[in-house]
């Protein structure tokens, strides 16, 4: 009897698991479908219903395609000194961002922010105010501020650097090993040499790292700073597309992929000489 009663209870318990199973896969499916809908509906809204398809052809296509493939060779000795300004836009904002970074992460890292939380906070607000503004933005505000010209381009280019490198040191200061922090305070010293002697070593191939990173980044970024006013490669590509020479715009476009490639390589090797 009581044979037959476990048999019952192993067989109820099996039936429960498969009912929580099914409804498990309901809704599973169920959020797949609906996930599906709205990808649906923002492809029809987005790019069907959106777009002129009556200008679509291949033959235009075709056309519009060859224009960019004609390159105009005679611009090309026109475009160092744009090359050159964009690389020194990109190294200063990057020396100007890391060094306005550096009080950013102390004030955001919870483990030494200054005032407690209130500072901390203030670190996040700021950290969270450069990522989320976007550089052509800052351009456009520091252009206004001081005038066309490399200068608006490397404080909006400094300014946009200031959240990711100050929020990966930060998160790197808070957790850091503890043990030498703990040993230097016990031996009576000062909050900032626990900084300078305990935390600022374990950090500092991160702080590196970061920066070599981000002036990779400032690469990208300073080519199209030029778009609002600001200097450099996208200077050049704005007057190729203000006076529609498309062989002028391919060429542009072929320099700053080079650009790009060298700054790849450059940043590469820096990491394997400096980390």
């Amino acid at each position: 009897m009581s044979a037959v009663l476990e048999l019952g209870r192993h067989a109820q318990r099996i039936a429960q698991l498969d009912a929580t199973r099914r409804r498990a896969r309901f809704w599973r499916y169920l959020q797949y479908g609906v996930v599906a809908l709205i990808v649906g509906w923002s492809v029809e809204a987005i790019v069907v219903g959106d777009t002129d398809w009556s200008r679509i052809s291949a033959e235009g296509v075709a056309k519009a395609a060859w224009r960019f493939i004609d390159f105009d060779p005679s611009i090309l000795l026109s475009l160092w000194e744009p090359a050159l300004e964009t690389v020194l836009m990109a190294t200063l904002a990057t020396l100007l961002g890391a060094l306005m970074a550096i009080p950013v992460a102390w004030l955001g890292a919870n483990n030494i922010s200054p005032l407690g939380r209130f500072t901390y906070y203030v670190g996040r607000v700021l950290m969270t105010l450069s990522r989320s503004v976007h550089e052509v933005v800052w351009g456009l505000v520091f252009v206004a501020a001081v005038g066309l010209g490399a200068l608006a381009g490397v404080l909006a280019m400094a300014v946009r650097s200031i959240g990711f490198i100050s929020k990966t040191v930060a998160e790197a200061i808070e957790d850091v090993n503890k043990g030498p922090v703990e040993a230097m305070r016990a031996v009576g010293a000062n909050r900032f040499q626990v900084l300078m002697f305990g935390i600022v070593p374990q950090v500092l191939p991160v702080i590196i790292g970061n920066v070599i990173f981000e002036w990779d980044v400032n690469i990208r970024r300073s080519t199209i700073m030029g778009l609002v006013g600001a200097g450099g490669l996208g200077l050049a590509l704005h007057r190729q597309m203000a006076s529609y020479n498309y062989g002028g715009i391919a060429t542009v476009i072929f320099v700053i992929l080079l650009l790009i490639v060298f700054g790849e390589v450059f940043s590469a090797w820096a990491r394997r000489k400096v980390i």
